[in-house]
């Protein structure tokens, strides 16, 4: 048979997209992964020896390399196009290791984006696999196994089982723990709000109170308020200023991966986990009608801003073409990168800026959509032209007082007829239409209002701003975001309440710890140090295990020490005490953990053993009686929705309720559960507003008449099938349970 040339990738979407473009001469196959690293079971690394690795084939991953050593022996040249990042040159590497692979037949190519022009240019400029990268992996890899191999037994043994520490995550934990410490200790300030609403020429408008004698001035108690409200009671409001102006607004640069994982959570509420396996799919290819299958955006692990220039050509053909002259700015857009960027990669962008998100959406999945919309549209913003507000500001004095009124109106909408950037927390500005009005010209008080404020400590963190947070600070790299929230949330150390995150007692306690024993790891300056050493390793201008070498100094010390302080001494984690009350015993009930996730328990255990499932309170009231309706979970997993008062009111519904009222009735509106579902509707069967349950939207895969009959009862108080069954008849059941596991062991074992 033939040789031909081997390429070798790491998903099996990204292989079939390649062998497409490169043809018969070209065999791609896929790791699915890594195919070594260190061992689980151990540390895995000699400290003794210049932290030497001591890396194995992944256990299951036998058959892939068995496969891949047979296709090397099959082929001329191998190109190793692992993913173009650090992690995706030590795979490289890992592979040319372990298939002990020659350095002129093991040729490094990488693919920014997975189009055709791009792989078979990439193809004729093969190059070596660069240590220095690997190096800084491998560094990385070793710090953080170092890190989790000794500091987490301690953790087990101290706190609780199944517990970790790290680098990255154990600072991102301590940054969710000081912003809730700072809540906690925040003390409010009194303040006030006074707003003037004026008339003139026919136009009612409202004018903010600015301050005294034109100096800003703060009104911090109702006495305040009510001497400027007397004073500017018996006076004129007289024009002491007109300024109209004309404010230009560029867009912003396009995606970097933060700056996708903070926007796709703002806008649709996309974990960041969520967002970079959707953006993989996007990356690798998806099967595009008419086209086949193409990779529909550039590489999604990046901090670069760099464009190149065949992308920025393409976007003023669009731009001019479809929006016209005008919406494209006089000379391209050039962004400038942080200085601590790796200019390996474009900006995230689409790899066809033709292809429009419309024109493929039902080729897409919905997130799919929702993701290309999104950096499609941001990409072709950023080389669109500024959009252009008119605004106008008047100053009026009364009584020696200032207060100021303005108003802004789009003028040229320039980029943002395309994308507008949201925002963490929307802020309400207070704006209305001004009349034409000129210096000495007076207006007419209608009345003034007043309101007191208290200043608000800081927001908690959303994974958006926790994640603009890490990366302001320098803690961790574009490819590890994702995984440091997702890990920190899955050990329980932080929880998301609606969109905003805060730390459990479990992690306040493991964070508490870390800080009195090993503060130089949860120290965010030292982090980012360590961030910017290994930066400086893949630059190659320091050697991989002298980095490993000074953070290692004192490090066993710190750990020994630790050991001996907390020698005998269990650190019990707080009860969360909820306001769920025990229906037997009339206590607060507390938040544990178990096997199964998070739920109510009875604090008098064992004397009252009573537990119930964690609900949340949805917005809105009970339709039959007014009461607060919780969100609950039945016994096979599916959410529905009933009344706080169980089986005294007896609603319940799988309908999601939503925080409109109907407009006729006043009613609680509901909407069908399922993302793509946000139309509400009026279940008031009174009302002329009602909508029937066949019209309410989707045919969705109904529960079975028997899950339906008791999620009913569960919401009413009542006992499901299988809770009422008598003791000895569940005791019946298992006895016959562990038989027939019993009995087929036994035939098992008779069968070898």
């Amino acid at each position: 048979m033939a040789k031909t040339n081997l390429v070798v990738v790491e998903s099996p979407a990204k292989a079939r997209t390649i062998e497409k473009y490169l043809g018969g001469d070209y065999r791609v196959t896929a790791t699915m992964g890594h195919l070594r690293d260190l061992p689980k079971s151990e540390l895995g690394v000699d400290i003794d020896k210049g932290f030497r690795p001591c890396y194995k084939p992944i256990k299951g991953k036998e058959e892939t390399i068995e496969r891949l050593r047979a296709a090397v022996n099959e082929s001329n040249e191998v190109y190793l196009a692992t993913d173009p990042d650090r992690e995706g040159e030590a795979i490289s590497w890992h592979i040319k290791e372990l298939l002990n692979l020659s350095d002129d037949k093991a040729k490094r190519v990488t693919f920014n984006e997975i189009t055709k022009k791009v792989v078979i240019e990439s193809i004729k400029k093969p190059r070596q696999i660069d240590l220095n990268l690997v190096n800084a992996q491998q560094a990385r890899r070793i710090l953080d196994r170092i890190v989790g191999y000794k500091i987490s037994p301690l953790l087990w043994r101290k706190i609780k089982r199944g517990l970790s520490a790290g680098r990255v995550q154990s600072v991102a934990t301590r940054m969710v723990v000081d912003r809730e410490e700072e809540i906690k200790s925040f003390v409010p300030e009194e303040y006030w709000l006074l707003d003037a609403v004026l008339e003139a020429k026919g136009v009612e408008f409202t004018a903010g109170f600015y301050g005294f004698n034109d100096k800003k001035q703060q009104l911090l108690c109702e006495d305040d308020v009510n001497a400027v409200i007397a004073a500017v009671s018996e006076d004129r409001f007289i024009v002491s200023g007109v300024k109209i102006s004309e404010k230009q607004k560029s867009p912003s640069p396009p995606f970097i991966t933060s700056t996708l994982q903070q926007e796709a959570s703002r806008k649709y509420s996309m974990t960041p986990k969520r967002t970079m396996s959707v953006a993989q799919q996007l990356y690798e290819g998806v099967d595009i009608a008419g086209e086949g299958t193409i990779g529909l955006i550039t590489y999604m692990r990046t901090d670069s801003l760099r464009i190149s220039e065949e992308a920025v050509a393409a976007a003023k053909d669009f731009v001019m073409s479809h929006y016209g002259e005008s919406y494209y700015p006089k000379a391209p857009r050039v962004f400038k990168s942080k200085n601590s960027a790796q200019d390996a990669h474009e900006a995230i962008r689409p790899s066809h800026v033709a292809l429009t998100p419309d024109s493929i959406k039902k080729d897409l999945t919905p997130d799919q959509y929702k993701l290309y919309r999104l950096i499609w549209s941001r990409f072709l913003a950023s080389q669109m032209a500024n959009a252009v507000y008119d605004n106008v500001a008047i100053d009026f004095v009364s009584a020696g007082y200032t207060f100021k009124a303005s108003h802004s109106a789009i003028k040229f909408p320039g980029y943002s007829a395309v994308y507008e950037e949201g925002r963490d927390e929307e802020k309400e500005e207070k704006q209305s239409p001004l009349p034409e009005l000129t210096e000495g010209e007076a207006a007419a008080l209608r009345k003034m209002n007043k309101e007191q404020k208290f200043t608000q400590p800081p927001q908690r963190y959303t994974e958006a701003t926790l994640i603009r947070a890490m990366e302001e600070k320098g803690i961790g790299r574009p490819s590890t975001y994702a995984p440091t929230i997702s890990t920190i949330t899955e050990r329980e150390y932080v929880l998301r309440e609606g969109k905003y995150i805060r730390p459990t007692p479990l992690g306040t306690v493991v964070t508490e710890l870390m800080k009195e024993r090993f503060s130089d790891i949860v120290d965010l300056k030292f982090t980012a140090r360590m961030e910017d050493s290994l930066d400086e390793v893949e630059e190659g201008r320091r050697e991989w295990r002298d980095v490993l070498g000074e953070f290692y100094e004192g490090f066993e010390e710190k750990i020994e020490n630790a050991e001996k302080a907390l020698e005998g001494e269990r650190i019990k984690i707080p009860d969360e005490v909820s306001d769920e009350i025990c229906d037997k015993c009339g206590r607060n009930m507390v938040v544990k953990s178990g096997r199964f996730g998070r739920f109510l328990a009875c604090p008098g255990y064992p004397e009252c053993n009573n537990t119930k499932p964690i609900v949340v309170e949805m917005p809105g009231k009970c339709p039959k009686c007014g009461g607060r309706i919780l969100k609950r979970s039945s016994k096979r997993g599916f959410a529905y929705y009933a009344c706080e008062k169980g089986q005294s009111c007896g609603f319940m519904t799988w309908d999601v309720p939503v925080k409109e009222n109907c407009p006729e009735c006043g009613q609680t509106m509901f909407k069908k559960s399922g993302r793509g579902f946000s139309k509400p509707f009026c279940i008031n069967e009174a009302c002329p507003k009602f909508v029937p349950e066949e019209k309410r939207g989707y045919k969705r895969k109904a529960a079975s008449p028997e899950e339906n009959a008791a999620t009913e009862a569960e919401a009413k108080g009542g006992k499901t099938k299988k809770e009422a069954e008598p003791k000895n008849s569940v005791t019946d059941r298992k006895n016959k349970q562990k038989k027939t596991a019993s009995n087929k062991v036994k035939k098992d074992s008779n069968d070898k």
